[in-house]
Formats: C-alpha cells, structure tokens, sequence
C-alpha cells in the first residue's frame, strides 16, 4: 500500500498545479469515460422516471441551478409538469431523483445515515472544513455521537443558557441605542445582517463556550474576518464553479487550487486555533464545576454514549465546535436578518408583534417564550417556512429501497406507479424551498409571508400537515438527523426578537419598494439591491412609546 503513496501524492500536486485549460481538458476527458461506462455498464433496476432535459452535455441541469437564486421556484415547477418524483439531469451524466412528496420524503429521511448517506463530495467537503463530526458521520458512529451530543441540547440544556444569551441581546440593544445617540437624530441606519452576526456569534460564544468575541463591543477578533469573508457572495468564475460542480461526483477535483478552497482552508485554520484555546479552558474550568455551572462545550467534553459508555473523541467535539461556530455566525444569523427585513417590510406585524410583547411585564424567561407569545411564535414559524437557511438535502440510497408516493407518477415509459424503485448508489434530492413554499402544499398564498396562517384555525393546510419535520417545515430537515441544535436557534430568534422590537422600531433605509436581492454565500442570504457585499441596511428609531 505505501508504494501508492508517491504516486497519489504526485497526483494531487499536478491537481493543485492545474490551470484553466487544464481544467477543460480534464472535464472532456471525465465526460467521454464516464458516458462509455454508463453505456456498457448493466441496466439499472432504478425506476425511469421523466424529468428536464439536460442543457449541458458535461454539467446537466447543475449550472442553472447553481446560478439561481431561488432554486425551490424551478424545483417545484418541474414538479407540476413531471409530478411528484422526477429525474433531473446533473453532472457527468448523473441522475438524481428529485423528491416533492411528503410521504415518499419522509421514507428517506426516516432512514437517513443507513439505508441513505451523504455522498462522496459532500463528505468530502465537510470533512475540509469541519472535519469528523456529526454532520460527517454515518451509521452507528452518527448514532453514537447524537447521543452522547443531544443532551447538551435538549430544553433543559437550553433553559439554563437562556440568561448567557439574553445578556448578550441586552448588550445589542446598548450598542443600538449608543449609535442612535451618537448620530443625533432619533434614529441611525444600520447593516443588520453584521448585527445580527455578531449577536449570534457572541451570544453562543458565552452561552456555549464560555468564550466572549465581543463582536458587539467592537473587539477585533481574526475570527470575524475569516467568517465574514467566508460568508461573503462566493466568486462566480469558470474555475470556481467548475470544480463545486464537478467535486460532488470526484472529491479529488477540490484539490485543484481555488479562492473558495483557498478560504475553506483557512476557515477551518482559524476555527480549530480558536477551538483549541476554547476547549483547553472548559477542561479547566469543569475541575470542580457544578453541573449546572457547566457549558456546552463542557458537556460536550463530558459526554458518553450511555449504551457504549464510549466518550465522544477530542477530534468529534473540535468537529462539533466548527459546526456550531458556522451554524450561529451563518444559518442563525441569516434567519433572524431576515426576519428584521420582513418586519421592516411589513409595519403592520411589526405593530401586533409589539403589541403583544408588551401584554407582559419584564422579561419573559424560556419557557414564556416557547409557549407564551403566540404571535411571536406565528412570526418565527412563517420566517422559517419562508426563509430556510438550507436549501435541500442530497443522499445516496446505501441500498436497494422502495419509496412510497402519495400520488401515483407517470414513468419515462408511460407506465403509472404509487412507488419508486432505487438501487443502491442512486442519488435523491429533496428541495427545502420547494416544500416550505410549495403551493400545492401550503395553498395559494404559498409565497406570502404571512405569519397569521400559523393562528387561523384552517391555516395550515391538510397537505401542509402531512410534512413530518419540525411544525410541517423542512427547514431543520426530519429523522435521524433534524438539526440538534434546532431549539438553541429558535430560543435565540425570540430572544432577538421580543427585545429588538419593544424597544426599536424598523423600516427599509429607502422606503416599502425596496429591492432585495439573494446573494450566494455558504448559505443563500438577502442584500439590498445596489449594495457592496452583503449589506441589509435598515432606519432603526428607538421606539418611545
């Protein structure tokens, strides 16, 4: 076996040495072998189904929908033409099996990291960046560290770090109000998307690692830079796009020299640093500690599978670290961005969200906020729908399966069919978008933010109630691996939430008809039309009653 090793490493050094015509070169290259294997390899036991033509010999349907900006409008409208399981067409000639139904998306998902698992080049990028956690993890190593993690997350957990995150939106709410009196008018415009970054990364830092950023104080922090270049629109260049594309199918080709492998590299250096220090303290600091004085991070350390008895590795909890680290600074921080941008978009829920948050008196603890606020929670719930932070889950059938449909489909054949056959190694797609704001799911209104539909008593609609993930929503995904840190997320948002709007008032910079367009990160997030970067600016007035 070692004699494969300087021949493997040669290989990467002429990968990370490739130029653009290279590149090319290769890509045909792929293309012509992989069209003679799929043309002399056996049949495929896989149903055939319809689905959108290709456009690309080499990219299929893939460079479309990595330039849209909402992919959920595409997906759903092939789903009207071709029904609820169709086949697209993506790169090298690849077939995935496009899911939009609730029932046969339950089936995968209930069986998710073993009978399906993540394929090859999401591993593989996961793996650069974070490294062997529980987003890496299949099979019974994923199941041995959920267990030994969930407690650090359950509504316990989150109820004794409701204090630690709550004294750092407080500290937001000071900063507002020092910016609006130092511009002297009443009011200020302000970036909220940097805000809303800073309150999540710090309010995480403490409650989670016993670690202040101070981001909201302003403190230079390295830490910051690399995220927020790493959230940054990614460049869209041949050489860029290219290698994303194709490193889903051969996760050799992210050896080959990009800006964004370039910046993964260094977001991964920079968070394991930081990690370490982290780490290094909450080890010290669990000498002697209380339980209920203990972090999550200290939990982490701590934790056991109580069936194995088996801690969960240094390795597993720097994995878990980095995941959280992007998980408040990215998904968190974008989702409660756009719920600023929505209240300043529509004045009259920002009014009745007002309203109720001042039906009661001081400051409502966790569980008030779970269960308290019903508007509050109608306005989190629509945000979520409207607004996933993930854009779909792929997975690769580990072996031969039927899905269920709750509708029949027509075949490639013209035969109709109430269930799919997969072979193993079939790639299936589910669009989160599409099934959050599917109209034929959710009704006419589908696209409306219109958080009311959550209180009405025919809201939510019949199909609506077939989706088994976190209250009829993808927006978590569902089964063995539903985001752990989903209540941790939604506890932070009504935080933010019920302290920004009693004491702010929010409108759009330049007025009601302002664009806002999607710009394409590590996660698709909103930004003003005509402004650099990723910028939401918003006129925050202090509210005086």
């Amino acid at each position: 076996m070692s004699a494969f090793v300087p021949i493997y490493n040669t290989f990467q050094a002429f990968v990370r040495s490739t130029s653009v015509i290279d590149v090319g070169t290769w890509l045909a290259a792929i293309w012509a072998l992989l069209t003679v294997i799929r043309a002399t390899g056996k049949k495929s036991r896989t149903t055939k189904l319809r689905g959108p033509t290709s456009t690309s010999l080499l990219f299929g349907v893939g460079k479309e929908l990595l330039e849209s900006p909402d992919t959920g409008v595409i997906f759903e409208a092939w789903s009207k033409e071709y029904g609820v399981a169709y086949e697209v067409p993506m790169i090298c000639g690849e077939k995935r099996i496009m899911l939009c139904d609730p029932k046969a998306i339950a089936h995968v998902l209930s069986r998710d990291t073993w009978s399906y698992v993540g394929i090859p080049g999401h591993k593989a990028s996961v793996l650069r960046v974070v490294g062997k956690g529980l987003i890496w993890a299949e099979g019974e190593s994923h199941r041995r560290q959920r267990r030994s993690i969930a407690p650090s997350f359950n509504s316990t957990a989150i109820r004794k770090l409701g204090p630690a995150i709550h004294k750092t939106v407080e500290r937001l709410k000071m900063a507002w109000e020092s910016k609006i009196d130092a511009n002297g008018s009443g009011s200020v415009v302000l970036d909220v998307h940097k805000w809303m970054s800073y309150v999540s990364l710090d309010s995480f830092g403490i409650a989670g690692f016993s670690y202040d950023f101070g981001s909201l104080d302003g403190k230079p922090n390295s830490m910051i830079s690399v995220l927020d270049a790493f959230g940054a629109p990614f460049p869209q260049n041949l050489l860029d796009n290219s290698v994303l594309l194709l490193s889903t199918v051969f996760p050799i080709v992210m050896n080959v020299p990009t800006s964004r492998g370039k910046l993964f590299d260094k977001l991964r250096a920079q968070m394991s640093e930081i990690c370490d220090i982290i780490i290094d303290n909450a080890a010290q600091e669990n000498e002697g500690a209380s339980d209920k004085d203990v972090s999550t991070i200290g939990l982490l350390l701590t934790a056991e599978d109580e069936e194995s008895g088996q801690r969960i590795t240094r390795e597993e909890v720097l994995a878990q670290m980095r995941v959280l680290f992007l998980a408040s600074y990215e998904t968190t921080a974008i989702t409660m961005t756009w719920a600023l941008l929505e209240l300043a978009r529509h004045p009259h829920v920002q009014t009745k969200l007002r309203e109720e948050l001042f039906s009661f008196s001081g400051e409502p603890s966790y569980d008030q906020l779970t269960t308290g606020f019903p508007y509050l929670d109608a306005v989190v719930q629509e945000i979520l729908r409207v607004h996933p932070a993930a854009q779909g889950r792929i997975r690769q059938a580990d072996e031969d399966d039927v899905i269920p449909l709750s509708e029949p489909v027509q075949t490639k054949s013209g035969e109709v069919v109430d269930s799919i056959t997969v072979e193993r190694g079939t790639v299936i797609g589910i669009s989160i978008p599409c099934m959050n704001c599917s109209e034929v799911i959710w009704g006419a209104d589908a696209k409306a933010f219109r958080p009311e539909r959550w209180l009405d008593p025919d809201g939510i609609t019949k199909k609506a109630q077939e989706m088994k993930g976190y209250r009829h929503l993808l927006t978590f995904t569902d089964g063995p691996r539903t985001c752990i840190g989903k209540l941790f997320a939604v506890a932070e948002i009504k935080m933010v939430l019920s302290v920004v709007i009693k004491n702010f008032v929010l409108e759009m910079r330049d007025g009601p008809d302002t664009k806002i367009e999607i710009a394409r990160g590590i996660v698709l997030r909103p930004k003003v039309a005509g402004e650099d970067g990723i910028k939401v600016p918003l006129r925050i007035t202090q509210y005086k009653g």
